[in-house]
């Protein structure tokens, strides 16, 4: 039996029911499209970035080009021309240094004086370099390889001094000459063979200036 507290209010339902929240899956969706259009956007991003390129290192620059076993003061050029050019060359303006060889002055082993049958050509050097009183010239000589290197460095030396002393007899001013050695280090020829052997012990003549 109901008491007087028990009396509902007419018209009040005697069960309450809650309604669940319906989930909005279209927010959801468009949440998720937006966030993968930003990772695809990011994604691009890096990928049109250039990558990272490690400055060059510069290749070293390529070594000058020795002469072996070439004298020091001899002032080797690069294409060598008989002592009958040497006018041509001085009447020029081609830069110096430049090197002659006489074409025929040799010397027998071990030996530095100039032959009389190679003097005319010693006389014609002198001759040109007469006409060019300013030209300033290095003799070079030469040895086989008969000795050992002391020795050949000391015949090359006795072989240009004897070349330069030619030279100041027929007029040339010492102070135009100077004279180095080459020894043997530095052939134009086999020396396993006796005309190798002479046309090493040979001397050059070298323009410094003019």
């Amino acid at each position: 039996m109901a008491g007087p507290n028990d009396q509902r209010p007419r018209g009040t339902p005697s069960h309450v029911h809650i309604g669940k929240k319906k989930t909005n899956w279209v927010a959801w969706l468009v949440l998720a499209l937006g966030i993968l259009a930003l990772l695809l956007a990011l994604a691009r991003c890096h990928k049109d970035e250039p990558a990272a390129v490690p400055p060059a290192t510069p290749a070293p620059a390529p070594a000058a080009a020795t002469v072996v076993g070439a004298t020091p003061n001899a002032g080797k050029s690069t294409a060598l021309m008989g002592t009958s050019g040497l006018g041509t060359y001085l009447a020029s303006s081609e830069v110096t240094p430049r090197t002659f060889v006489f074409e025929k002055l040799n010397f027998d082993t071990a030996k530095s004086d100039v032959r009389p049958a190679d003097a005319a050509e010693v006389d014609a050097v002198a001759a040109t370099l007469a006409k060019y009183p300013t030209t300033h010239i290095r003799i070079a000589g030469y040895a086989d390889a008969t000795g050992n290197d002391a020795s050949n460095i000391a015949l090359g030396k006795a072989r240009a001094d004897s070349v330069k002393a030619a030279l100041v007899t027929k007029g040339v001013d010492t102070a135009r000459v100077d004279t180095v050695s080459g020894g043997s280090a530095d052939p134009v020829d086999t020396n396993a063979t006796a005309g190798g052997r002479f046309e090493n012990r040979r001397t050059e003549v070298v323009v410094t200036s003019r």
